[in-house]
């Protein structure tokens, strides 16, 4: 009992020393944008609900920033327009704590299950470093809604799809609708063979979207017919923060940027994430689907703001969790410090050196340092073969998924290993 006292005290001052140091790092790394993004959000509801103005029309004083989003999001966020300020950043706060804690449990703890680690410390260890990933610390401080849908997205593909609920799908049908780009998760659920699903999505982006047609029918037809095509209300392509693949064709030559050139890198990523979703999907990996998916989002989308990278955390969990899966050795090894890697550099503003002048080999190379990390998780992540049919996953009796452990030897007769690590190369 004293050895499990002195653990638990051990582990109590680690957290709370780990979680100093990242205030420390954050008072001294983070940027303060002022919840700028929020302020957009909270000046066109305003504007709307109270001025008599067109929400599509609003620009933030001084600025070209307007309100991008689909009507339906509007309609999710008019409750804003009756609270005072201070309000509004409360709630955007929250929500972003929230969503947050709640896929990174989801992620944490069968890694913390299956090692034998102590639970809500491993929680508490992976929030602390999540707070100073840069796209998350990014996120809270624009007052961006990126974990919403990210675990919007995450209820569906780790929870409703996998249990076989007819369900599955509401929640890529409302992120859509918010924000069209997770629109790429219906594409995913159509690739890899579920149309119940797929079509459940897709009638939900459609039906809510009619809704908020139906009770906003002027702000409908000018976010459809006008504001979604005017790109210049997004910002400048060539920003080093657009972390996409149009970004780095822009940044290439900021003047001219290649649409041919974008479209031919766009089309082969496309195809080695198809390739490697369906692969996951194969063997039940759902999670790795998830990863996948959002990291060729990121790339794919013609803007991509550090901010948006928050879909890059399901990946780089599932390495630490493919690390852990794997027996002790150079496997685990590699992976772990790829893992880290690529966590230091998604909180170091490594890209943001570069802001000024990204030309030569290494503004080239540095200045799309995260677009790198995005290509490699995609390409890299590993695959892993569950206990389970294809499009389910099986679970012991305390709830943890069951994967394979290749240093655990089945019973004499069967036919595979528990827990075999798969690798699609």
């Amino acid at each position: 009992m004293a050895q499990g006292a002195n653990r638990t005290t051990a582990q109590v001052v680690g957290v709370v020393v780990l979680a100093a140091a990242v205030a420390a790092f954050l008072a001294v790394a983070a940027v303060r944008h002022g919840f700028f993004d929020l302020k957009v959000y909270y000046g066109a509801l305003t504007w709307w609900v109270h001025d008599g103005g067109e929400i599509y029309d609003y620009l933030k004083p001084n600025t070209q920033y307007g309100f991008t989003y689909p009507p339906f999001a509007a309609l999710v966020m008019l409750p804003m327009a009756y609270l005072p300020w201070s309000a509004a950043i409360a709630v955007s706060v929250l929500a972003s704590v929230v969503t947050t804690a709640v896929l990174i449990w989801w992620l944490v703890d069968p890694i913390a299950r299956r090692a034998g680690w102590t639970r809500w410390f491993a929680l508490a260890v992976a929030l602390c470093l999540a707070a100073a990933f840069e796209p998350m610390r990014e996120t809270v401080n624009f007052g961006q809604v990126n974990t919403l849908l990210l675990f919007l997205v995450a209820v569906d593909l780790l929870r409703l799809l996998p249990a076989g609920n007819r369900w599955a799908g509401v929640g890529i049908g409302l992120a859509t609708a918010i924000k069209l780009t997770p629109g790429v998760f219906i594409v995913y659920l159509l690739l890899t063979g579920r149309w119940r699903a797929a079509l459940t999505a897709s009638g939900t982006a459609a039906g809510v979207s009619l809704l908020a047609g139906a009770l906003f029918p002027d702000a409908s037809r000018e976010f459809w017919t006008e504001a979604l095509w005017n790109t210049g209300r997004v910002g400048e392509l060539a920003f080093v923060s657009n972390q996409s693949l149009r970004g780095v064709v822009a940044r290439l030559d900021p003047q001219h940027p290649s649409t041919l050139l974008w479209l031919l890198l766009v089309l082969g990523t496309l195809a080695l994430w198809a390739w490697r979703s369906r692969a996951a999907v194969a063997v039940g990996d759902e999670a790795t689907g998830l990863a996948l998916t959002g990291a060729v989002m990121c790339l794919v989308s013609p803007v991509t703001w550090v901010h948006h990278l928050v879909w890059l955390l399901p990946a780089l969990i599932l390495v630490v969790d493919n690390a852990m899966a794997a027996p002790a050795g150079r496997r685990r090894r590699v992976l772990l410090v790829a893992a880290t890697i690529g966590y230091v550099l998604l909180i170091s503003r490594t890209v943001w050196f570069w802001e000024k002048d990204f030309t030569g080999v290494d503004g080239f190379l540095g200045s799309n340092a995260y677009v790198w990390i995005s290509l490699a998780l995609l390409a890299f992540l590993p695959i892993r073969r569950w206990l389970s049919p294809p499009h389910g996953s099986v679970v012991d009796a305390s709830g943890v998924p069951q994967l394979d452990q290749p240093d655990r030897p089945t019973p004499a007769g069967e036919r595979h290993l528990i827990g075999r690590l798969l690798t699609v190369r």
